[in-house]
């Protein structure tokens, strides 16, 4: 029922915008719609039609984009300077599909892009919970700074904190992407199996 040329290419992936993480969350959803009858059809119109990935180049079923903003406030005291707070918002938007499902669209495709999109869905909400985590670890890693010299010592450490721990986030983002790309094909599959279960119990209404 399924092309193994369409699992293989529906590989997601996250974009990133630099600045810094956040424990202040705002998100936001768009949606890109595609048509198509068959699976074919399907993989065509996620191919031309799919969020655009800075760090690949191509188009992708699904994206996420970040950006990290940090706001920071210094306190001087005598012969030293500290960071008095920090305060780390990540806005995000998650750009997910939307199939048109044609009259002549067979049920087994309809089932297949059920567990599909609800997979693209989960997994680009997976990597806003590892930002989510990441942005709460750097605004903590601020605050907990000892005092430095001067003010500008103190700049110049709130800013090695940052590129490390964004380079942390990085690093969990893509290594994310590569599990999961991975399990891709043996997942769906799984989840299928599980969605077609679920119909014929009755907890599902039918394709």
């Amino acid at each position: 029922m399924m092309k193994r040329t369409l699992l293989c290419a529906l590989l997601l992936a996250v974009t990133t915008a630099i600045p810094a993480g956040a424990a202040n969350l705002v998100k936001t959803y768009s949606y890109f719609s595609i048509g198509g009858s068959t699976l074919e059809d399907i993989e065509k119109q996620l191919s031309k039609h799919g969020p655009q990935v800075k760090s690949t180049g191509s188009r992708h079923p699904g994206a996420t984009q970040m950006a990290f903003t940090t706001r920071i406030s210094y306190a001087r005291q005598a012969g030293s300077c500290r960071i008095a707070d920090a305060v780390v918002t990540l806005k995000v938007k998650v750009i997910l599909p939307e199939w048109r499902r044609p009259r002549k669209a067979d049920a087994d495709v309809k089932l297949f892009w059920d567990t599909l999109s609800a997979d693209i869905k989960r997994h680009e909400e997976r990597h806003v919970e590892i930002a989510k985590n990441h942005a709460r670890e750097l605004e903590d890693a601020l605050k907990a700074t000892y005092p430095q010299k001067d003010c500008d010592a103190a700049k110049a450490k709130a800013a090695e904190i940052t590129a490390a721990v964004l380079a942390r986030h990085d690093r969990a983002q893509v290594q994310f992407d590569r599990v999961e790309s991975v399990n891709f094909e043996s997942r769906i599959l799984r989840l299928m199996r599980y969605r077609i279960e679920r119909i014929q119990n009755g907890q599902l209404p039918p394709a």
